[in-house]
């Protein structure tokens, strides 16, 4: 099975710290957010794909572990790897790192199921997630 990621180098904004020059954590739901849509772009699973086939994917588990503080100047990367499950769910990793020397800043997973557009979690695996898991080789 092909391992599907992307990855994102991303600026940290002033408006992003804190009094400690450190950022914020809530700031690392944002960067992988950020990811998400960089995968989409590469791999044409993005949310409006989602939105036109009559389905939601609210994220229902996000996951941060922390290694060092991001401070204003750096220019971190993140990296995105798609996690293959059976289940109708959309599971992603990721792990940021200073592009500076390459060190771990954190890492995370981030799990969305899909409802459709009465606001029911759907159990299976919508048509075009499987198909899209088809052309991907995912299956």
């Amino acid at each position: 099975m092909e391992e599907l990621t992307a990855e994102l180098d991303f600026k940290i904004r002033f408006s992003e710290v804190d009094s400690m020059n450190v950022v914020w954590h809530g700031s690392y739901a944002l960067y992988f957010e950020d990811a998400r849509e960089a995968f989409g772009k590469k791999f044409d699973f993005d949310y409006l794909l989602i939105f036109k086939n009559g389905y939601y994917a609210p994220l229902v588990d996000l996951e941060f572990h922390y290694r060092k503080p991001i401070v204003y100047g750096m220019r971190p990367k993140i990296k995105i790897t798609y996690h293959y499950t059976d289940a109708a769910k959309i599971i992603f990793d990721y792990e940021i790192r200073d592009t500076a020397d390459d060190s771990l800043i954190a890492t995370g997973t981030s799990t969305q199921v899909f409802m459709d557009k009465d606001y029911q979690l759907v159990l299976y695996n919508p048509p075009f997630y499987e198909a899209w898991k088809q052309k991907w080789l995912l299956k």
